[in-house]
This record gives structure tokens, sequence and C-alpha cells, in this order.
């Protein structure tokens, strides 16, 4: 891991992009971290990596993990019968 503050990144963006591919870069602004550079290696990551990231989609997921926990959710068994019956129409 590196740590830059964001005057040099800007001056070296290239540099520090090869850098991430070996490590996170946090970028820093008066000190304080402000960003971090990534290297993302295949798609299904960069897609994981943005909903991860993607406030709707935080709230989506603890919506739902409020619901299982105030329900008790769904079989295991159950779930996977919907999805073979929700297939076969």
């Amino acid at each position: 891991m590196r740590i830059a503050p964001v005057a040099d990144v800007k001056a070296r963006f290239s540099q520090y992009l090869q850098q991430s591919e070996e490590g996170p870069v946090i970028v820093t602004k008066n000190g304080r971290p402000v960003a971090v550079l990534i290297s993302v290696t295949d798609e299904a990551e960069l897609e994981r990596l943005v909903l991860a990231h993607t406030p709707r989609f935080r709230r989506l997921l603890d919506a739902a993990e409020r619901r299982i926990k105030r329900t008790g959710g769904v079989a295991h068994k159950e779930f996977w019968a919907g999805v073979r019956a929700s297939t076969k129409k």
C-alpha cells in the first residue's frame, strides 16, 4: 500500500495507476485520505466494486437484511424451489 498526496498523484497519474497493480494507493488531501486507487483485474470484479460503493444498492441490501432479520427470510429449499418454478415458465 502506498500513500500519496493528491498533487503528486495529479502530476504522475500514470505512474500511480501502475503502482495500484501492486496494491492500493491511498490519495490524501491536506494529510487526510480522500480516495483510493485500486487495480481492477476483470469486469466481474469491477461490477462488484461499483455495486458495493453505490449508495442506492447499499440501501437495498440494508433493507433486505433488516427484512430477513424481522421475518426470518426464506428457507434454502423453498428459495431454490421458487427459482426452479420461475425458470420453467
